[in-house]
């Protein structure tokens, strides 16, 4: 067995097709499916169903699919702490971020980037669902996500901040001239708001619900960008994290107003995967970002109150 016929194994299992895994591997289709009839042969048991196309895995193959997740991720992390005895951190740091987090990557990437200039960093806009999984499967180093309505399990954790809601409105709708807007009242205008599988959504949904509201969602998009564009027509609001105009500013003809009574925070912080061998790209990010006054510097740029 050679680490390259488990990395084939993991790139069939992410692509779910023979030539796409291929085409992933940089190799010819035969090369991979002659590794993995390879591999069935040494491990004694079939790994792949197989008929006219990909079909999934067998029983066997889940299992040795997990392995292989371990396995490949340990042979990275060797690389990883190899290299950094030579010449400083290196590989593929890969990130998690759920969509109301995004703007706030930047204040922990860019002195990470600076710290480790050798790696190279992936953000993916994922849901909190998905983010426990790629911890789980070891596809991410690491998450920024909520750490306090739908905790993630198995996971160490770094509180950053915690996350305010603003409602997001047209200045000549029917908030104009107000300094705030009760969550009563935001129940009452056509929203913009994410869509059910955000837990940014499911949050929003609860304190509608402690109200005896329904939300009025007109527009729902797993984009918040979309969100902000929605909103910038005049037509509609939107319920947002109070970091999210640091990214743009506000759209034209738009303004911030904070949502109160019910007065509602969420924690927001670091997630990477509880192992008794923790992957050093992961040990690194979560070392740097300790080091960040996150509450400081968002109040600093009038995005949190003090």
């Amino acid at each position: 067995m050679v680490i390259k016929q488990l990395v084939y194994l993991l790139a069939l299992a992410r692509e779910r097709h023979f030539g796409a895994a291929a085409e992933r591997s940089h190799i010819s289709q035969p090369t991979l499916s002659a590794a993995i009839r390879q591999l069935e042969e040494e491990l004694g048991v079939p790994i792949v169903e197989r008929g006219n196309r990909f079909i999934g895995f067998t029983a066997e193959g889940e299992r040795v699919l997990d392995y292989a997740r371990r396995i490949v991720s340990d042979c990275d992390s060797l690389r990883q702490e190899l290299g950094e005895l030579r010449s400083g951190m290196i590989g593929q740091l890969r990130i998690g971020v759920v969509p109301s987090a995004l703007t706030t990557m930047p204040l922990i990437t860019v002195p990470f980037a600076r710290a480790h200039p050798k790696v190279t960093i992936t953000i993916l806009s994922m849901t909190s669902i998905e983010i426990q999984s790629g911890l789980d499967d070891f596809s991410l180093e690491a998450g920024l996500t909520y750490l306090d309505n739908e905790p993630l399990q198995n996971a160490r954790t770094l509180p950053l901040y915690r996350e305010e809601y603003i409602l997001l409105t047209p200045v000549d709708g029917p908030f104009a001239g107000r300094e705030t807007v009760r969550w009563v009242e935001a129940a009452e205008v056509p929203l913009c708001l994410l869509t059910p599988d955000m837990q940014n959504r499911r949050i929003i949904d609860r304190v509608f619900r402690s109200i005896d509201r329904e939300p009025r969602a007109v527009i729902e998009t797993n984009s918040m960008i979309n969100l902000s564009l929605h909103v910038g027509s005049g037509q509609w609001s939107a319920v947002m994290p109070s970091t999210f105009p640091r990214l743009f500013g506000l759209p034209v003809q738009t303004m911030a107003l904070p949502l109160i009574e019910p007065e509602t925070t969420h924690g927001i912080g670091i997630v990477v995967a509880d192992r008794m061998l923790q992957q050093p790209l992961a040990r690194a990010l979560f070392n740097e970002a300790s080091k960040l006054d996150f509450r400081q510097i968002l109040a600093d740029q009038g995005r949190l109150k003090q």
